[in-house]
């Protein structure tokens, strides 16, 4: 089955007017079996599943309408934009908005700006990804800054066996890491990865592959044997090319390559996909998992076949390694924040996890509603409710997150609305006790460390992050990109909530739909 992806406008339910590209996701359940083994009832746009992917042009606004056919509450959330000025269409559940009610609608507005790359659409109510409510977003630059012939879409997800509501119930009983035999199936543009597709290649010619896992809670490797990689993009950044010999991409995190045609079309090549979690033992046949594709150069050729070598050998992109195209310094830290990973024992219905002194939970009132209409207590983080995690910046003050992980599972960790600078990574907690390889100390160059918006969280290790809060007004989600967010790994970033209340013009559908849900919509939310 080929799977190669030429690029046109290849939106879903769409119609374009100038730099308004305007989708309409009627979103709905519907019954499926995508590991070829358990049917259950996933979620899908317009009646199909995979949801297809939506190609804008830098500087378009995206109008995606979405109209909840489901028996319970969803919101959109589009991974890695910024949302500038628009924190109301950031799309988190009781952070932003209240969601989009059974039977309801809402349009979000989401404006590219100058952000152009790789990003993706899901569902950030609770865990409704995980059902399917995903889809890659591909912003094209507006003058091409790199050569290439072809560009291809290779969108890698993870499928479990029970859907969302399931897994909640089961995170609630379970105060571990993991859940146990958690094995899932590896899809490859949304088709078991045991069913092998071809990417056609023809000699000579330049492509573009943009990769990027949209999964829950495994992450991918990937590699082209006999061929040479450099990134260019990571996370929607822009970066100076760099060789590498395959992609390791945790969930959330992208990259673009730029992949060099042979000369010969001798041989046809393997596209090797393996799937692997950390928090899992290796059980063959189970996890890791592997996913053979084929790079067709010539039909009925014979494979190239390559000795495998270990992954220590290989050449994979770091973050202290990669270098932005577009330099900016380190910035000096005015403000640091420690989040320490946490564990909660379980009771009263509480999360299990958390990154600070308490474990995040829903509020009563969105977060951003209660910033909106506090006045001068929105400064003070108690208003917003004992569980809700809110951190409030000042403007433009330089911020460190450093995050801590003393467990033996490394964790994706998102910041909504910006990229942040990686500037640390070490050891943190006793890693050789638990025979766990200890993360070394590594240090950014401060001319032009990487800039992302998603990042590995090392077992046994600790990040530091660095920012210029420069969204007067945001309401910025950070957290585990896992199922860990279901369990509370999440705090709040709100910055200048003055400026906000100056200047937001909140959508009357946010609002009405909140009041369709029986929530407030101002007031404290404890």
């Amino acid at each position: 089955m080929r799977f190669g992806l030429v690029v046109q406008l290849l939106v879903f339910g769409v119609s374009v007017l100038a730099a308004r590209v305007q989708v309409t996701w009627d979103i709905g359940y519907k019954s499926i079996s995508r590991d070829g083994f358990s049917t259950w009832r996933a979620i899908g746009a317009n009646g199909q599943v995979p949801i297809p992917p939506i190609y804008v042009t830098q500087g378009d606004v995206l109008e995606l309408t979405a109209i909840n056919h489901l028996d319970k509450p969803i919101t959109l959330h589009a991974h890695g934009l910024f949302q500038r000025n628009s924190t109301f269409y950031d799309g988190v559940g009781m952070v932003t908005e209240c969601g989009i009610p059974p039977g309801g609608q809402y349009t979000y507005m989401i404006d590219t700006g100058e952000q152009h790359g790789l990003y993706f659409i899901h569902g950030h109510y609770g865990l409704e990804m995980s059902e399917g409510l995903r889809a890659p977003f591909i912003i094209q630059e507006k003058e091409q800054s790199t050569e290439y012939d072809e560009d291809i879409l290779l969108t890698l997800e993870d499928w479990g066996q029970q859907p969302e509501g399931e897994l909640i119930e089961r995170l609630k009983q379970v105060s571990t890491d993991s859940l146990p035999n958690d094995y899932k199936t590896g899809l490859v543009n949304g088709i078991n990865g045991n069913i092998s597709q071809t990417v056609q290649f023809e000699c000579n010619r330049r492509y573009r592959i943009r990769v990027l896992n949209i999964g829950l809670d495994q992450s991918f490797k990937v590699q082209i044997p006999g061929h040479t990689m450099h990134v260019i993009e990571a996370d929607g950044v822009t970066t100076k090319p760099l060789r590498v010999d395959g992609l390791d991409l945790a969930p959330g995190q992208r990259y673009s390559v730029i992949v060099q045609a042979l000369e010969s079309d001798e041989f046809n090549y393997g596209l090797n996909v393996t799937m692997h979690a950390d928090f899992l033992d290796p059980v063959p046949g189970l996890t890791p998992r592997y996913y053979p594709q084929v790079i067709e150069y010539r039909k009925g050729a014979p494979m190239r076949e390559y000795a495998q070598q270990s992954d220590d050998a290989l050449v994979w992109p770091d973050d202290f390694t990669l270098e932005p195209r577009d330099e900016c310094e380190m910035g000096s830290a005015d403000r640091v924040i420690e989040l320490n990973k946490r564990n909660y024992l379980p009771g009263m219905g509480l999360p299990y996890y958390g990154l600070g002194n308490t474990s995040y939970a829903s509020v009563r009132v969105p977060t951003m509603l209660s910033a909106l209409t506090m006045g001068d207590l929105a400064r003070d983080p108690l208003v917003y409710g004992p569980q809700s995690s809110v951190i409030v910046l000042n403007y433009m003050e330089n911020v460190e997150l450093v995050v801590r992980n003393g467990m033996n599972r490394s964790h994706p960790m998102h910041v909504h609305s910006r990229v942040f600078q990686v500037v640390e990574r070490g050891p943190w907690g006793d890693a050789q006790a638990m025979g766990k390889r200890v993360v070394p100390l590594q240090v950014a160059r401060p001319n032009n460390p990487m800039r992302r918006d998603t990042v590995v969280l090392p077992e046994f290790g600790y990040i530091k992050l660095r920012f210029k809060a420069d969204l007067p007004g945001a309401v910025s989600i950070v957290h585990c990109h896992t199922e860990h967010l279901a369990q509370g790994m999440a705090v709040v970033l709100i910055e200048a909530p003055r400026v906000l209340q100056q200047n937001a013009r909140v959508p009357q559908a946010l609002l009405d739909n909140c009041r369709a849900l029986g929530f407030p919509i101002s007031g404290n939310g404890a």
